[in-house]
């Protein structure tokens, strides 16, 4: 039985999606997407281009969607480390400026992907701002 995967940002349970997982896939838990280089076996950030598979293509930000024919998700893409650096930081954060500075900084913490309606309403304030 293969191992369970886990949001590479969260850890949360991704055993409800099916494999193979889209390109368009996203964490329950958190609303990260999932087909990117973090998320995948090849991820290796000792290598060059950060990835193991040498006729794999350059994907410059590995927590954006791409779409690699190598793209295999790994178990074990969760380590803890983002989660417990965000929280550190954010513990940090409300030492130097109190706890509204950390209120505000949560608000900002990463939400599920707005939707497409409120990236045209941005797009449009913003084109009218100018």
């Amino acid at each position: 039985m293969a191992e369970p995967l886990h949001c590479y940002r969260c850890g949360g349970s991704l055993e409800r999606l099916t494999l193979p997982l889209s390109r368009l896939d996203e964490c329950p838990s958190c609303g990260v997407q999932l087909h990117v280089c973090r998320m995948c076996v090849h991820y290796a950030p000792s290598k060059p281009k950060q990835c193991d598979e040498d006729d794999a293509l350059e994907v410059r930000d590995k927590r954006t969607p791409n779409f690699c024919d190598y793209f295999t998700p790994s178990a074990q893409a969760f380590s803890g480390g983002e989660a417990a650096a965000d929280r550190d930081a954010r513990e940090r954060l409300a030492a130097l400026f109190g706890d509204a500075a950390a209120s505000a900084a949560a608000k900002d913490a990463p939400k599920k992907k707005p939707s497409p309606e409120d990236i045209a309403r941005q797009q449009a304030e913003a084109l009218f701002k100018k």
